[in-house]
């Protein structure tokens, strides 16, 4: 696991045009959000979650605690969105 920075800037530049696909609001992050964060980092490989402004955690924090759990890559994180990043078992789309 894990990216070096070269791959980072790679991934960083392909998020830039995705929007946000999950919010992560008040009750934080429950296993029923991080299963979803998984099934899209396996069909998806690079998503972008934002962080709601009711959520107890920074978004750092939430990237942090999703990435441990979902075994993905923080690429970034930038004001109350951030972005992972896991290679796909199936369905892999990105070249690094």
């Amino acid at each position: 696991m894990g990216i070096n920075s070269k791959q980072r800037a790679q991934l960083r530049a392909m998020a830039n045009g995705i929007q946000p696909i999950f919010q992560i609001g008040k009750s934080g992050l429950t296993p029923q959000v991080v299963n979803e964060l998984d099934a899209a980092l396996e069909a998806r490989e690079l998503i972008k979650v934002s962080v709601l402004e009711t959520c107890e955690q920074s978004a750092r924090e939430v990237a942090s605690m999703a990435s441990e759990r979902t075994h993905s890559d923080v690429v970034q994180t930038i004001g109350r969105k951030f972005v992972l990043y896991r290679e796909s078992v199936d369905n892999k789309r990105i070249e690094l």
